[in-house]
C-alpha cells in the first residue's frame, strides 16, 4: 500500500486579514489551499498588491494567518507560541530576497556563517567549514574572505543562497531573488537554486514577475487578489549546466 509523503507546505483554507475588527479591515487573502511537495520548485506570479508577499510571510512564518491551518513539514503552526515558530523558523526555512541583506562589512563567509551563530550563540569550527564548503558549493571559494560590500551583485546573491542553505532547510522562501540582477547573474542564480532543488531535495517557492523563469520551474501558482487563479504544471526543465555542487 503506498502512502503519500507529508508536503513540506500545506495550506488549508488559509485567510488573512489586516486591521482586524477595525473600520477599515480588509482582507488580503481569501481561502488559500497550497500544498508543496519535497524537492518541489514553484513558482508564484501574479500582479502588484495581489497578496503573493503576504503569502510568502505566511509560508515563512514571519506573520500568522486570520483563519486556516499552515502546516511546514509536517508541523501544525498557527497555534504554536512565537519562540516555537523562531526555532521551527530558523531550522526549516531558509530565505533568499531581492536585496540580498548581507552585512556588507562582513566577509562572505561570516555572512554565511550567521544563522548558525544566531541558532547556537557561539562560533565553531565545524561553523567555519560548513560555511566554507557551502561558499564552494556556489563557486565562491575565492571570495571566502571578501567583504560583501566587494562583490559583485550576482556574487552577493549567491552569497545570499549560501547563507539560506546554512541551516540545512527543507524550504527556501525566495522573493524575487533576481529582480535587481542583470539577465545573466539572474539567469546563474536561478539554475543555482533550481540546482540546489534537484541535487538535495529542498522545496523552493520562487516569486517571480520573470515569465521566461517561471516557465522553467515545476509549478506556477498565479495568485490575483488574494486567490490563487490558475496552477500551471510545467514540463520543460532547464538544459542549462546546474553550478551548484554538493559541499
Amino acid at each position: 500500500m503506498h502512502v503519500a509523503a507529508t508536503p513540506i507546505v500545506n495550506l488549508q483554507a488559509i485567510h488573512k486579514s489586516f486591521n482586524r475588527g477595525e473600520f477599515n479591515e480588509t482582507e488580503v487573502l481569501h481561502g488559500i489551499d497550497l500544498q508543496l511537495q519535497a524537492g518541489e520548485f514553484c513558482a508564484v506570479v501574479g500582479p502588484s498588491g495581489s497578496g503573493k508577499s503576504t503569502l510568502l510571510n505566511l509560508v515563512g512564518l514571519l506573520d500568522r494567518p486570520t483563519q486556516g491551518q499552515l502546516q511546514i513539514a509536517g508541523q501544525e503552526t498557527t497555534l504554536l507560541v512565537d519562540s516555537h515558530l523562531t526555532h521551527l523558523r530558523g531550522h526549516s526555512i531558509g530565505f533568499v530576497f531581492q536585496h540580498h541583506h548581507l552585512i556588507s562589512a562582513f566577509t562572505a563567509v561570516e555572512n554565511v556563517m550567521l544563522p548558525m551563530m544566531a541558532d547556537r550563540g557561539f562560533t565553531t569550527k565545524a561553523m567555519y567549514d560548513r560555511a566554507v564548503g557551502l561558499l564552494d558549493s556556489v563557486g565562491l571559494l575565492p571570495w571566502l574572505n571578501s567583504p560583501a560590500a566587494r562583490l559583485s551583485g550576482g556574487q552577493q546573491q549567491r552569497v545570499a543562497v549560501a547563507r539560506a542553505l546554512a541551516m540545512s532547510p527543507v524550504l527556501i522562501l525566495a522573493d524575487e531573488p533576481t529582480g535587481n540582477l542583470d539577465t545573466k547573474s539572474a539567469d546563474a542564480v536561478f539554475e543555482l537554486l533550481r540546482g540546489v532543488s534537484q541535487h538535495q531535495g529542498t522545496s523552493v517557492l520562487f516569486v517571480t514577475h520573470n515569465p521566461l523563469l517561471s516557465a522553467r520551474c515545476d509549478r506556477t501558482i498565479e495568485v490575483v487578489d488574494g486567490r490563487i487563479s490558475q496552477v500551471e504544471v510545467t514540463l520543460a526543465m532547464s538544459n542549462q549546466d546546474v553550478p551548484f555542487r554538493r559541499s
